[in-house]
């Protein structure tokens, strides 16, 4: 895990938002802004934040299947962002991604077995003549049995459907994959099971997660490390279990006080963010939170706050923090001196 298996340099991502003037749009939605991150081999990366904050948008744009405004994007250290889709096409197979409602994304007019032999057709490693063997082999995986080869997916249940998208995943033999709010849709008892087939499989392949969702209370049980994201910006990145322990950044403090705890003893009271999420085509000025934030002061008015690092590839972007972080370096250099 000391090597970035994925990294982004500065992206930016933005889709027109209204009817083009004179060919060109009127206005922009800004759904991700400056993002720099890595993403380390073996890792489980979580990337949290409220619904339409670039998540998704995020995850997709690693896949190519988001449009790269500026900035760069790596996988394995070559840069991939710029490539056209032929270019693309040979590292496609070892990136996959698996979508929220599996119920979309399974065809079905398409059985498993046709499902899993066009994912198969990826793979050079496959003969076309080991195609239904190797499909098995991947229901075993997922735990599914070999007499679901031949059926559609509408005769699954929801934590089955999803199994099989990960088995699909699964059949390019792949080094990454995106998992987009892929336990969202399902029961609490399926999603603790579709998640303990994840870690299993990750443990198994030596596999790289980006784990997309807005459930932060999810994140302590699959992530190694996670990052929060607001309003199209990282605003931290932090050790799963120092995050919950203690939340630095305002906004992180706001979710895990949304976090409810399944206790009937429990005292605690549902911290309620007063305000409204800013439009994407037109956010504030300086530090996207500081309309809802509670110590925001006259200069998270006026500029984006750059990264105070918090320990070994863990940061946050607060002024506050800013400001901590130069009075200790000013204080290391006193002590040096």
């Amino acid at each position: 895990m000391n090597e970035p298996l994925v990294e982004l340099e500065r992206v930016t991502i933005r889709f027109p938002d209204e009817r083009p003037v004179f060919r060109k749009p009127a206005s922009w939605i800004r759904a991700v802004s400056d993002v720099s991150l890595a993403i380390m081999k073996g890792e489980c990366l979580g990337l949290v934040g409220e619904s339409g904050c670039g998540k998704s948008t995020m995850g997709r744009a690693i896949l190519k299947l988001a449009p790269l405004y500026a900035g760069n994007i790596r996988f394995m250290g070559e840069e991939i962002g710029r490539l056209g889709e032929k270019a693309f096409n040979r590292y496609r197979p070892r990136m996959q991604m698996v979508f929220q409602d599996p119920r979309v994304s399974l065809n079905p007019k398409m059985t498993v077995f046709r499902i899993l032999s066009e994912a198969l057709h990826l793979n050079a490693a496959v003969e076309k003549t080991a195609y239904l063997e190797q499909a098995v082999k991947l229901l075993d995986l997922v735990d599914l049995r070999p007499e679901h080869i031949y059926r559609y997916p509408h005769e699954f249940s929801g934590g089955q459907q999803q199994r099989i998208c990960i088995a699909r995943a699964l059949a390019t033999d792949p080094l990454f994959v995106v998992f987009d709010e892929a336990t969202s849709a399902l029961d609490v008892s399926v999603q603790a099971q579709v998640i303990n087939l994840m870690k299993a499989l990750q443990e198994k392949f030596g596999l790289t997660y980006l784990f997309i969702s807005h459930d932060l209370s999810i994140m302590a049980h699959v992530c190694t490390r996670v990052a929060v994201m607001y309003a199209g910006r990282v605003v931290e990145v932090r050790e799963a279990a120092a995050l919950f322990e203690s939340p630095r950044h305002p906004y992180t403090k706001a979710l895990k006080n949304a976090v409810p705890v399944a206790d009937p003893e429990s005292v605690k009271q549902l911290g309620i963010l007063k305000g409204e999420v800013p439009s994407l085509s037109d956010p504030p000025p300086g530090c996207p939170f500081h309309p809802r934030c509670a110590y925001a002061e006259d200069i998270c008015k006026k500029e984006v706050p750059g990264i105070s690092p918090l320990g070994e590839k863990s940061w946050v972007r607060c002024h506050l923090h800013e400001q901590l972080w130069n009075l200790g370096k000013l204080r290391n250099r006193k002590e040096l001196s």
